[in-house]
C-alpha cells in the first residue's frame, strides 16, 4: 500500500464523499455513472447542464433511455432511424465508445464510454464547441496561407536560426528547379544550395563561393535585396530578411524579362532605332568620358554625298536600307574602342580613340571614303552614295564635345564644297569662313524679306539677223553693305536651306510681270533649280504668275538643267508635260555638261537646247569644242529644236557659231544682264527694232 492510500484510508469516507462530489461537481467535463441494466447512478451538475435536464429528469434510477431520447428532442444529427439509434445504445454489452455528437443548434460535443468492472459504465461528455471552430478556423487559416503563398508570383521561403527550411512554396522550388521529394521542413540550407548547384540555378561562382555568399547573408542581421543573375540566364531579385529568433524569410522574383526591358529601354534611349548606332546623347557621354582621360582621339563627321537622290529616285524605304548597310560598312572599320554614332539623317560621327597622331586619323578617314563609295545593293537597284568627311583632331581643335562637333562640322562642310568624296581636317581659318557664311545665311533671310533682290536680263539675239527673241532674267541681290552679289556667291547657299523656294517663286512673279510690259513677240527665260522643280507647287506658282500678270504662256520659257531629271525623272517629265499643256516652252540649259543629256531628249521634246558657254569659248581655237557646237546645231535640227549659244563674246566666236547653224546666241558680245529699266531704254525703244552690230558701251 503507498503512502497516498493509507493517507486516503485514514480520511473518514463521509469527507471523502464531500470531497468527490465537490470535485465533480466542478469539473468541466460531464460525468454520469450508469448500472449494468443501463439506469442512472450518479451524474455531475455539468452534465445536466450541458444538455438542459433538471434533477428530477435524471435522478438515479432513471433509464439511459430517456437520456438518449431527450438528446435527440435537443436536435441531436444522427444518421438513420432514432429508434434503432436509441436501441443500439441501450441493448447489448457495455463496450468502451468514442462519440462526438452535433446538434443543430451548432454544438458539438464529444463523449466517451468507460465499462466498469463491477457492469455498468461511466460517460465523460465535453462541449468541444469552441474547440472545434478554432481548429476548423486554423484549418482554414492553413489552407488560405498555402493557397497564397502557393499562387505567390514570388518564391517563398521561410529558415529557423538552424539554418532548415520551415517551409517554402512551390514558386521557389519551380524557380530553381529543385526536386520536390528532396525539398520539405527541416531540409538543411546546404543540401538545398546543393541541389541548386546540381540544377544550374546558381550565379557563375564555385561552389564554396556561392555557400559562403548565401551563408552570409543568411546569417546577416540587416535586411538585405539582391540581384542575381544566374549561369541559365535567368535573373532574380532576393529580398532576405531576419526574423526575431534568428531564423529568416526571404522572397525570391523573377525580374528576368523586366530586367531585358529595362536593358531595351536604356539601350533605346542611347541607340539609334534604325542602324542600332550609338545616337547623340550616347556619344555626347563617350565624348566626355573620353576628355577626361585625356590623350589623343579624333571626331569624324560623315555625311553621305547622294543620300537625298537615293531617297527621292527609290523612296525611303530604300533610304532606310541604305542607312543600315552604311552602318555596317562602319562598323568593319571601328575598333572596340572606337564609337560609331547616327546624328540623324545621312550623318554619321566616329569617335576614333585613341590615336598615336594625326595620321591615325587620316588612315582612318580614307578607309570610310574608300568603303562609301562602293556601290550598295539596295534590294533590286544598285546605288553609290559616297561620303565627305570632316575631322577634328583633340585637343588640338577643341576641349569640350560642343567645340570639337562643331570644328568637325566645319571641316565637313569644308570638303563638301571643294568637290565632295574627300576628307578635310579642321583649320581656325575655316571657323572664321563658317561664321561668314552664317552671317551671309542670316543676310539672306533677311534680304528676301527686305526686297533686296532684283533682275537683270541678257538679251538673246536670233544668227541669222541679230533681232532680239527675247532675254534671260537672272537674279542679282543688292546687299545694303557688300554691293551687288552675284549669284554664285548666294545661289548655292539658297538651295541649301531652302530658301531657293521663295527666291525662285519671286523671280517667276517678277520675270512674268516685267515682260506683260514688253512686245508681245519677245520672250522671258526663267532658270529653275532642281530644289525648286521638285516642289509640288512649282506648276502653280507658274500659273498663278501668268494669271496675275497676263503674260501669254507661249511667251515664258523655262530654263531646267539635267540635274532635275536625274533626281526624279517620272515625277520630272510629269512636271514638264503640265508645262507645256499650259503652252510654257521648255530648254535644257548647260547641254552637254552632264552624262545623260542625250537620253534626255529622247524623254521629252525639248523646244531649246543651250550649248554650255565652256563650248562656246572654245570654238575659236579648239577643233573639239567646234565639233560638239556642230553636232548639237545639227541634233537640235534634226529634231526640230532651236539651239542657243551662251557666253559668246568676241565676233569670231559669233560668226563660227552662226555658220555651225546655232539660231541663237547671248553674250557680253551683245550685252551683259541689266535692270530692266535699262533694258527697256537701251534695247525697246521704236527706234531700236533690232541688236546692233556691235554693243560695245554696254
Amino acid at each position: 500500500m503507498t503512502e497516498s492510500d493509507r493517507q486516503v484510508e485514514g480520511i473518514d469516507p463521509l469527507v471523502l464523499g464531500e470531497l468527490l462530489a465537490c470535485a465533480t461537481s466542478n469539473l468541466w467535463l460531464g460525468i454520469i455513472l450508469f448500472s449494468s441494466d443501463r439506469k442512472v447512478i450518479f451524474c455531475n451538475p455539468r452534465y445536466r447542464e450541458m444538455y438542459a435536464l433538471s434533477p428530477e429528469q435524471v435522478r438515479p434510477g432513471t433509464p439511459i433511455k430517456d437520456l438518449i431520447e431527450h438528446r435527440l428532442k435537443l436536435g441531436l444529427n444522427i444518421r438513420g432511424e432514432a429508434g434503432a439509434y436509441v436501441r443500439a445504445r441501450t441493448e447489448g454489452s457495455i463496450a468502451s465508445e468514442k462519440t462526438v455528437q452535433q446538434f443543430d443548434d451548432g454544438r458539438i460535443i464529444a463523449y466517451t464510454i468507460h465499462p466498469l468492472p463491477g457492469g455498468g459504465g461511466m460517460a465523460t461528455h465535453e462541449d468541444i464547441t469552441e474547440r472545434e471552430e478554432l481548429s476548423a478556423r486554423l484549418q482554414e487559416r492553413n489552407f488560405q496561407f498555402d493557397i497564397a503563398i502557393n499562387n505567390m508570383s514570388h518564391g517563398l521561403c521561410f529558415f529557423d536560426a538552424d539554418h532548415r527550411l520551415r517551409v517554402c512554396n512551390a514558386r521557389y522550388i519551380d524557380m530553381y528547379g529543385l526536386p520536390p521529394d528532396r525539398v520539405g521542413p527541416g531540409t538543411p540550407l546546404a543540401e538545398i544550395l546543393e541541389m541548386r548547384f546540381e540544377a544550374g540555378s546558381v550565379p557563375a561562382m564555385t561552389r564554396e563561393e556561392y555557400a559562403s555568399w548565401r551563408t552570409g547573408v543568411a546569417t546577416s542581421a540587416e535586411a538585405t535585396d539582391s540581384i542575381v543573375e544566374l549561369r541559365n540566364g535567368r535573373t532574380f531579385k532576393i529580398r532576405h530578411r531576419p526574423m526575431p529568433d534568428l531564423g529568416w524569410v526571404a522572397t525570391h522574383e523573377d525580374i528576368t524579362e523586366q530586367r531585358k526591358a529595362e536593358l531595351q529601354i536604356a539601350h533605346m534611349a542611347h541607340h539609334d532605332a534604325l542602324t542600332d548606332l550609338a545616337n547623340r546623347a550616347l556619344l555626347g557621354q563617350r565624348l566626355r568620358q573620353t576628355i577626361e582621360q585625356g590623350g589623343l582621339f579624333a571626331v569624324h563627321h560623315i555625311d553621305l554625298d547622294k543620300f537625298k537622290a537615293v531617297n527621292d529616285t527609290l523612296g525611303h524605304q530604300a533610304g532606310d536600307i541604305l542607312l543600315q548597310a552604311v552602318s555596317r560598312r562602319l562598323r568593319r572599320l571601328a575598333r572596340d574602342s572606337d564609337t560609331i554614332a547616327r546624328m540623324g539623317g545621312d550623318e554619321f560621327v566616329i569617335l576614333q580613340t585613341p590615336i598615336s597622331g594625326q595620321g591615325d586619323a587620316e588612315v582612318l578617314a580614307r578607309e570610310v571614303v574608300g568603303a562609301l563609295s562602293a556601290p550598295f545593293e539596295l534590294d533590286e537597284h544598285q546605288a553609290i552614295a559616297g561620303a565627305s568627311v570632316g575631322i577634328a583632331v583633340a585637343p588640338r581643335d577643341g576641349t569640350t564635345p560642343e567645340q570639337l562637333l562643331h570644328n568637325a562640322d566645319v571641316a565637313l562642310y569644308r570638303a563638301k564644297s571643294n568637290g565632295r568624296g574627300m576628307h578635310r581636317f579642321f583649320e581656325p581659318a575655316m571657323d572664321e569662313e563658317a561664321q561668314n557664311r552664317r552671317a551671309l545665311e542670316l543676310d539672306l533671310r533677311k534680304g528676301l524679306a527686305a526686297g533686296e533682290f532684283e533682275l537683270h536680263y541678257q538679251p538673246i539675239v536670233k544668227a541669222s539677223d541679230r533681232e532680239i527673241s527675247g532675254f534671260e532674267a537672272l537674279i542679282r541681290w543688292r546687299h545694303p553693305r557688300r554691293g551687288l552679289v552675284a549669284p554664285g556667291d548666294f545661289i548655292p547657299l539658297a538651295e541649301e536651306i531652302g530658301l531657293i523656294v521663295p527666291i525662285g517663286e519671286w523671280v517667276i512673279r517678277q520675270a512674268c510681270a516685267t515682260a506683260s510690259r514688253w512686245p508681245n513677240h519677245l520672250r522671258v527665260a526663267v532658270n529653275i533649280s532642281a530644289v525648286q522643280f521638285r516642289q509640288p507647287s512649282l506648276t502653280e506658282v507658274i500659273v498663278g504668275a501668268l494669271a496675275a500678270t497676263g503674260l501669254d504662256p507661249g511667251r515664258l520659257e523655262i530654263e531646267i538643267t539635267e540635274s532635275v531629271l536625274i533626281q526624279d525623272r517620272d515625277g520630272a517629265l510629269a512636271t514638264l508635260h503640265q508645262l507645256r499643256a499650259l503652252g510654257v516652252r521648255i530648254a535644257m540649259d548647260d547641254f552637254g555638261t552632264g552624262y545623260s543629256s542625250l537620253t534626255y531628249l529622247q524623254c521629252f521634246p525639248f523646244d531649246k537646247i543651250k550649248i554650255d558657254r565652256s563650248f562656246v569659248g572654245g570654238v575659236g581655237n579648239d577643233a573639239g569644242s567646234l565639233s560638239i557646237v556642230r553636232a548639237v546645231a545639227a541634233l537640235a535640227q534634226g529634231m526640230g529644236m532651236t539651239t542657243t549659244a551662251e557666253g559668246v563674246e568676241t565676233d569670231e566666236q559669233r560668226e563660227r557659231i552662226s555658220a555651225e547653224g546655232c539660231n541663237e546666241m547671248q553674250g557680253y558680245l551683245f550685252s551683259p544682264p541689266l535692270p530692266a529699266a535699262e533694258i527697256e531704254r537701251r534695247f525697246l525703244a521704236a527706234d531700236r527694232p533690232a541688236m546692233p552690230d556691235r554693243i560695245a558701251a554696254a
